[in-house]
């Protein structure tokens, strides 16, 4: 094969990614425009804040002060940066923050995500609950089993003031505009690293070296690029690349759904426990805890479709 063959052979993985980019981009825009302008309606009315006032009793079991009720509640419905904006008004202990950390983690932005996984072909009702139970079973364990006391105080001020609707609706236009920018380069470079990694059988390597991994965490070795881009960069891009091979038939909707149940748990693990650390959070805490409670929930996947108490 000559040098423009060559030349040729790689320039082409970038024009055959443009369809199924384009197609999920256009897809996630949609999903992700008209979820979050819900949710900052809800905001702007109260909901989110009620909705929390309503579960501070209850985080007392979690070793977490009244006021954390909040920050979990506006990244479950937001995400890891509305938590964190609240807990920066906290004063919490390593401890404290660790474990509102982790259930932030494991149960963020819920509606987009969800939604995300649907589409990859996974139940919502399944995927909000074992994330929901996850994050307050984590909770409640972390409080159980590490060392120290709960030290957390209550707020150092208002947790929230109350913006304006132009203001909230400015900010919600340039954050959105924002993400949607960032999302659109990902999925496309994202893609087109896939076709090439396909193209020179890179990606064969890739599965062989996570191999390990993979059957340890109960998935498929044919999902390791997935996984991998999901559990470094986010659900939402890996979920990207996931469609296109669900439509395929490169991956089966039995290998998509056990994935789901693993990166539900365990996504972006680079930027966002790196910003969960940066607010207090013990980063092995953060990480070990998630993919131990991933390799239950595919493993109790698993378990359950041998008893033939669900078809996949």
């Amino acid at each position: 094969m000559n040098s423009a063959s060559k030349t040729q052979r790689f320039f082409n993985c970038f024009k055959s990614a443009r369809p199924s980019a384009f197609k999920t981009i256009w897809w996630l825009t949609k999903i992700m425009t008209l979820l979050s302008f819900a949710i900052m309606l809800l905001q702007y009315h109260g909901v989110i804040e009620w909705i929390s006032y309503w579960l501070t009793p209850i985080f007392s079991h979690f070793g977490l002060p009244g006021e954390a009720a909040l920050a979990y509640v506006s990244g479950y419905f937001v995400n890891c940066y509305s938590a964190i904006a609240v807990m920066t008004t906290l004063d919490l202990s390593t401890r404290a923050a660790t474990i509102l950390s982790v259930m932030v983690l494991c149960s963020h932005n819920m509606i987009v995500e969800t939604t995300v996984q649907h589409k990859t072909g996974s139940s919502v009702a399944r995927i909000v609950a074992i994330r929901t139970l996850s994050a307050f079973i984590l909770g409640w364990v972390l409080n159980k089993i590490m060392p120290g006391s709960f030290e957390a105080t209550s707020a150092t001020g208002n947790v929230q003031e109350q913006l304006t609707f132009m203001i909230m609706l400015e900010d919600w236009f340039f954050r959105t505009l924002k993400n949607m920018i960032i999302m659109a380069i990902l999925v496309y470079l994202l893609t087109v690293l896939q076709k090439i990694l396909t193209e020179y059988g890179i990606i064969e390597y890739i599965s062989k070296f996570l191999k390990p991994v993979m059957i340890f965490f109960g998935l498929s070795p044919k999902t390791a690029f997935l996984w991998l881009v999901s559990n470094t960069l986010g659900l939402a891009y890996g979920a990207g690349i996931m469609i296109e091979e669900a439509e395929k038939g490169i991956t089966t909707k039995e290998e998509n759904d056990l994935l789901n149940h693993h990166i539900g748990i365990s996504h972006s693990n680079l930027e966002d426990l790196l910003l969960f650390a940066a607010v207090g959070g013990a980063y092995f805490w953060m990480l070990l805890s998630r993919w131990v409670m991933s390799w239950i929930l595919v493993w109790e996947r698993k378990l359950e479709k041998s008893l033939g108490l669900i078809k996949m």
